[in-house]
């Protein structure tokens, strides 16, 4: 605000003594003092409030009005019981300083607090048109820098330090690094315990993303550091216009929607569909998956509850390292992952974490062992699989890993004989037999098939027969069986009773 806007304040009850003189000061700030000398605490722009408890002889006006000029102040306001002495006028005119006289019924605070209302209101216009064209920017077609300049214009003109988080705990970006004694973890379990948003934890306030359109734990959080209980409606507004913004970044730098994404998903679609290993492996060079690592595969999906599927991928993303490609198909989410280790530790303790936000959802993920680069198909099997045994578990998130799938042969060889018996006759008789009447080879076929992934290359290599003779196979037992062996839950059924034979 400017000197001469405190003329159209009549509540403060500011009388001009001495003009602007057409100076149109700036008013930057507030301060109020009584000491002779107070230059070395101002820093320029402030309007100064004094009671004139320095003022004992005439000469002490010209020493005031000196050290404060000299600072760059914008304007003096002046009272004692209503009185400003007549050598304290002349000097601000001599010095060309802008002075009022303090009505004695009106108090500094009131001053004070209607003064910086105002520059709060105006400085949160002036920095809102400064986000209206950040917005502008990042909903149009360039680039942008990303969010971090923003928190940090967010900081410099609001005096705000605030950081965006994921509510896994993660930092996306901040104005400051994040003080030692506030743990993100803690941050991320009160913004999903909260009951209403926004919400304070550890002296931040913690504002969603997009609470409107997203599930809170597939959303993000901006984290102020102050009490949003004590802001003006204004500045309320601009952390909300903040928020927004984020939304709108995060909106654009989605991978779905870049031409990586899409090839992602178009590895999880061959690999799903049961494309050969040299397409799979063409797959992975396109979107830049090293073809001699390692992998493990988790597969999710919900069956009801607020999660949406694509929420839903944000949320693996979240639980899982990264650098691997992730896709939806058919409501399930794969998601490919490059690792030497088993991925069980790390998706519990990222569930247990993200728990409070995924009540209410009904979540089922399975986790295959790690596999090389050609061993992919089979991953995703057992992942796909070992999730269906997830879903037919009791209500929640369940979790099955691979090392469960094992379990499952120990599991029925604790079965009694005679059901041990019927299950293996139901499945392997028709084929047994058929190889007796005609002196084929089906079983060691579906051994071998089963061995290989599905994979039709990998078994007729290993059986030393042209593919077409092992498409013919399979589609043999199939015709005996009445079974589908592409799909994952008759392989299983089949692997069984091949093991208990």
């Amino acid at each position: 605000m400017k000197v001469h806007d405190l003329l159209d304040m009549p509540h403060l009850g500011l009388d001009p003594l001495v003009s602007d003189d057409g100076r149109d000061a700036v008013i930057r700030w507030v301060v109020t003092t009584d000491m002779l000398d107070p230059g070395r605490y101002l820093e320029g722009g402030e309007l100064v409030l004094t009671g004139l408890m320095w003022h004992t002889r005439p000469e002490d006006s010209d020493v005031f009005v000196r050290a404060i000029t000299g600072a760059g102040v914008a304007a003096l306001a002046a009272s004692y019981d209503g009185v400003v002495p007549a050598d304290l006028i002349e000097s601000c005119r001599r010095h060309g300083l802008p002075l009022f006289r303090v009505s004695a019924a009106v108090a500094f605070a009131t001053i004070t607090e209607s003064v910086v209302r105002s520059l709060s209101r105006e400085r949160a216009t002036d920095l809102r048109s400064v986000l209206d064209r950040h917005r502008r920017l990042v909903s149009g077609a360039g680039a942008g820098d990303g969010i971090g300049p923003l928190l940090d214009l967010v900081s410099e003109d609001l005096g705000l330090e605030c950081w965006v988080l994921t509510p896994g705990g993660r930092v996306v970006a901040s104005s400051h690094p994040l003080p030692d004694e506030i743990r993100p973890d803690d941050l991320a379990h009160d913004f999903l315990t909260a009951r209403t948003l926004p919400a304070v934890s550890h002296g931040l306030s913690l504002l969603a993303v997009d609470g409107d359109r997203t599930s809170r734990v597939a959303d993000a959080m901006v984290a102020f550091r102050s009490d949003w209980r004590s802001w003006t409606p204004e500045r309320l507004a601009l952390a909300e216009d903040v928020a927004s913004i984020v939304a709108l970044e995060r909106e654009r730098t989605d991978d779905r929607l870049g031409s990586s994404g899409r090839s992602a998903h178009q590895l999880i679609r061959v690999v799903t569909a049961g494309g050969s290993v040299a397409d799979t492996l063409v797959q992975m060079t396109v979107v830049g998956l090293d073809t001699d690592a390692r992998y493990a595969v988790v597969a999710a999906a919900v069956a009801s509850g607020p999660l949406r599927p694509g929420e839903l991928r944000v949320v693996l993303r979240e639980l899982l390292p990264s650098g691997g490609a992730i896709g939806v198909t058919d409501g399930e989410v794969v998601a490919i992952v490059p690792t030497d280790d088993d991925l069980m530790p790390r998706v519990r303790s990222g569930v247990d974490r993200l728990g409070p936000g995924l009540a209410g959802s009904d979540v089922s993920l399975g986790v295959s062992g790690v596999v090389t680069a050609s061993e992919l198909r089979g991953a995703v099997e057992e992942a796909r699989y070992a999730r269906r045994l997830a879903a037919g578990r009791s209500d929640g998130v369940r979790i099955v890993g691979h090392d469960e799938l094992a379990d499952l042969v120990l599991l029925l060889a604790s079965v009694p004989d005679e059901m041990r018996r019927l299950f293996r006759s139901r499945l392997l008789d028709p084929v047994v037999e058929y190889d007796d009447r005609h002196q084929s080879d089906l079983v060691p076929t579906l051994r071998a098939f089963l061995d290989c992934n599905g994979s039709w290359t990998a078994c007729s290599t290993r059986l030393h027969l042209h593919v077409n003779s092992v498409r013919y196979r399979i589609q043999r037992i199939e015709e005996l069986t009445g079974r589908d062996l592409s799909g994952l839950e008759d392989r299983v059924n089949f692997y069984l009773a091949l093991r208990m034979s």
